[in-house]
């Protein structure tokens, strides 16, 4: 059997999760794993959902950012037609909107005139730098003004980073006449959003360290005064992972467990040329733009200056097709929506520098980033000790038609506890979202609320994504 967190965590103290749903992208609770592994999903890529074909878009749009308020979902993006425009007044904010975060319009706003257009869908013009790189987030502080409940970040190394407010994420101001951030590289999408878990404002944003694009974090209680930057380190388990040029990291909490951040994030490889010049010119790629290649990385974190990069396999691999291997193309969008009862989405601007410049979705199950598999012979995992709140256990899994997966309650030394041992354990075999975990004698969970234990998953032919303990 593989030890894991015995050599990973610092202490022996249990893990208290309460009713908080965990998700299986990083090793926090595990301690033991064998003939199981944590992999990563392979999203579903469901195509292009948006083409930036106005004027006013063009090859260049970029540094998207898609949010859900209510019932309506409302992406922001840099429309920049012209190669070389970049902090100029050409760059101007966009914004579309979904029902349902598939399909996209255009509202028809009347905010500025831009190419002779009265009427259009920008929401910020003629105010160079900041549509660079504008990063909006709806804030969910309790008692958030209702007249800033949208807060956008946008700025570059030679004005800082400011903060924009709006009451409707249309109409936006600035929230002071100084930058709020002034260390910093600043020079891609630089993201911002209310911690709930740590009970303050969060900006990951883009530094150079050694030669490398690094990101490094600051907090703030009032969005105006900010701690000393700190780089992000990055971590596989115990060990420091490789160091790789990170072009944007599109950290935010995620919506069905907001203690957990994820990102996903631009990894960049300068210089590594997929596609010949002749090749190039047959997909109309500007000149400058396709001498480097991209995907995108899946990569979490807890809080503090630490990322995990469990996986350093790509998660958003390129397509088939030219189109797909050029420079600052795949390039991950800010923002994981919810599209679907059992769905989630995220997006990617595709096809940089070409007339064909667009989005794509991709789809992953809710939770579904990565999973605990085993395979048909069959593997386990076991937890670290954990204290929970609550009567129920709810799982998120998925096994084959002869798969299933068994839980074991034990203690925190390792011994099965009396009616929860792995003989007592009815088997989970499905796919499903949620579905409680049980044992024989229907036997409730109340009385080991507050007790460090540990779970013990017996798995064949199944993934388990994550789990809940509830009321």
């Amino acid at each position: 059997m593989m030890l894991l967190a015995s050599s990973l965590q610092a202490s022996d103290k249990p893990v208290a999760i309460d009713g908080r749903r965990e998700l299986f992208v990083d090793y926090h609770l595990v301690d033991r794993l064998d003939g199981a592994a944590m992999v990563p999903a392979r999203p579903r890529d469901e195509g292009v959902v948006f083409r930036f074909d106005r004027p006013w878009e063009g090859r260049f749009c970029g540094y998207t950012t898609i949010l859900r308020d209510g019932e309506t979902y409302r992406m922001y993006y840099r429309g920049l037609p012209e190669a070389g425009k970049d902090g100029s007044n050409t760059e101007v904010t966009c914004v579309a909107e979904s029902n349902d975060g598939i399909h996209w319009t255009r509202p028809k706003l009347r905010l500025f005139e831009v190419h002779d257009t009265p009427t259009n869908n920008v929401v910020l013009a003629d105010h160079a730098p900041f549509s660079h790189n504008f990063s909006p987030f709806l804030d969910t502080r309790p008692g958030v003004p209702a007249d800033q409940r949208y807060k956008a970040i946008a700025g570059t190394s030679k004005t800082g980073l400011f903060v924009f407010v709006s009451p409707d994420g249309y109409r936006w101001r600035e929230l002071n006449d100084k930058p709020a951030i002034t260390k910093g590289a600043f020079d891609s999408q630089n993201v911002g959003f209310w911690s709930e878990a740590e009970q303050c404002y969060l900006c990951y944003f883009r530094t150079w360290t050694g030669g490398y694009r690094r990101i490094s974090r600051t907090t703030s209680k009032d969005l105006l005064s900010w701690t000393p930057p700190v780089l992000m380190e990055y971590r596989q388990g115990k060990e420091p992972a490789p160091l790789e040029h990170l072009y944007t990291n599109q950290t935010a909490p995620y919506f069905r467990a907001p203690h957990l951040s994820m990102a996903i994030a631009a990894r960049f490889l300068p210089g590594r040329q997929v596609i010949s010049d002749a090749q190039a010119k047959a997909i109309d790629v500007d000149p400058g733009y396709f001498r480097d290649i991209s995907d995108g990385i899946l990569m979490s974190t807890r809080g503090g200056n630490v990322y995990d990069r469990t996986f350093m396999e790509g998660f958003v691999r390129p397509d088939i097709g030219l189109e797909n291997w050029v420079s600052r193309t795949n390039y991950p969008v800010l923002g994981i929506v919810q599209t679907g009862p059992d769905t989630m989405s995220f997006y990617t601007n595709c096809n940089y520098g070409q007339p064909t410049a667009c989005l794509r979705r991709y789809s992953l199950r809710l939770d579904g980033f990565a999973s605990v598999r085993a395979p048909y012979e069959g593997g386990e995992m076991v937890t670290r000790p954990l204290t929970f709140q609550g009567k129920r256990l709810a799982v998120n899994f998925a096994t084959s038609a002869a798969g299933g997966i068994r839980i074991e309650i034990q203690d925190a030394q390792g011994k099965p506890l009396p009616g929860f041992a792995l003989a007592d354990s009815v088997e989970l075999i499905g796919n499903e979202i949620s579905r409680e975990a049980t044992w024989k004698g229907d036997k409730t969970l109340a009385e080991l609320a507050g007790r460090p234990v540990r779970l013990r998953f017996v798995l064949k032919d199944a993934d388990l994504y994550a789990i809940q303990f509830c009321e």
